[in-house]
């Protein structure tokens, strides 16, 4: 059926006659990778694909995210030239000094070569995802690059007028549409393009959404006045605002709405400008606490030392464990224990033990949230 559907395309695979390479995979079954690696060899050398590696490095960026402890990193596949430790580069909007790369295989390296993939250390912010990275003689010129990049980015920007959420319902055009403005946050700028592409496509003669601003890592300060100033909903993707930015937000009465999975967030958005509003799951933040210590018990089992910092942890509650503000875990309790003893909940401050249900990758330093889910009305 695909290959059926290709002809219409005006894409002809071989076995119809075409001269475009087919190869049936599935990665979940790791099926037809080997007969694809060599498609793609075979494909090169067909087409005499060559790369110099003496040439000044470029290089694509496939993923950006900022990573603690390591600060702004992209994942990127070189294209050409050779990229090394101390070359100084700009890529989009920023700049940056090779640090550190990091090869497939997750060991550190000094260089990468053409066709290559590696993550790379030492950039000034995170680019996003397709950005060209290339090399530069001096640090100068990249500063100056990815300056007068950014400015024009900022120019444009401001040449679009911004109106509150009031003005824009009222300001109907001769169809009547609806417009929601919307600043989007999420946990990898692969995630903020995915999330932007889907949710403009939320547009029919009746209504749309507008994103104001989005971005990776937290919510912060500058999204709640954004969100004040517009009257936009904030739309967080695996990530969260700490406990200033979300007392601003309830101060401001700007409406957060957390979500880990993509497909509902546009079935929200649809929903609120269908005007449909039907009883929506709600989640309410009960309490957080701090891993400050961890231990290993019984097969294995990876046990958090916590420290209640705000509310109360309840055992039948959800939880979400947090590092670096960025969702690594959502789901439920294993055990929660405070002095040896099995507890159904906790509060006022304790020290107290807690597990995870089939998930033992914690560090000390982890954030841990818990919520309760109820079923409200829901309202613009």
């Amino acid at each position: 059926r695909v290959k059926t559907d290709l002809l219409q395309q005006e894409v002809q695979v071989e076995e119809m006659g075409g001269d475009v390479q087919c190869v049936e995979i599935s990665a979940t079954k790791k099926m037809g990778l080997d007969k694809l690696e060599e498609a793609i060899l075979l494909q090169a050398e067909m087409m005499e694909l060559k790369a110099d590696p003496d040439m000044p490095a470029v290089a694509y960026v496939v993923e950006a995210k900022q990573e603690k402890g390591l600060g702004a990193v992209a994942t990127i596949l070189m294209r050409q030239g050779t990229l090394k430790i101390g070359d100084v580069f700009v890529v989009g909007e920023t700049f940056g000094r090779v640090r550190g790369l990091i090869g497939s295989d997750g060991t550190r390296v000094k260089q990468v070569k053409p066709g290559q993939p590696t993550v790379v250390l030492g950039l000034n912010t995170v680019p996003g995802a397709g950005d060209e990275l290339r090399v530069m003689e001096t640090e100068a010129q990249t500063r100056e690059v990815a300056a007068y990049r950014a400015q024009q980015a900022r120019d444009k920007a401001n040449a679009v007028k911004r109106s509150s959420l009031e003005e824009l319902f009222a300001k109907r055009d001769d169809n009547k549409k609806l417009i929601l403005p919307i600043i989007l946050r999420a946990d990898v700028q692969g995630s903020v393009e995915a999330i932007t592409d889907m949710v403009k496509e939320i547009n029919t003669d009746k209504v749309g959404v507008d994103v104001l601003s989005s971005g990776v890592g937290q919510i912060t300060e500058g999204d709640i006045r954004l969100a004040t100033a517009s009257g936009a909903v904030i739309i967080a993707f695996n990530v969260r605002a700490d406990s200033v930015v979300r007392d601003m937000a309830r101060n401001n009465g700007v409406d957060i709405r957390y979500h880990s999975v993509v497909y509902r967030i546009t079935d929200e958005i649809k929903e609120i400008l269908s005007g449909k509003l039907a009883p929506e799951k709600r989640e309410t933040f009960i309490g957080y606490a701090d891993v400050i210590a961890l231990f290993t018990v019984g097969k294995g089992t990876r046990v958090a030392g916590c420290r209640l910092t705000e509310g109360t942890i309840k055992k039948d509650a959800f939880v979400r464990l947090l590092r670096n503000n960025v969702v690594i875990y959502d789901g439920k309790i294993g055990q929660l224990r405070r002095e040896k003893n099995e507890v159904k909940e906790v509060s006022g401050g304790v020290e107290f033990g807690m597990s995870f249900d089939k998930y033992n990758d914690l560090k000390e330093g982890d954030r841990v949230e818990c919520y309760e889910v109820e079923e409200v009305r829901a309202k613009l």
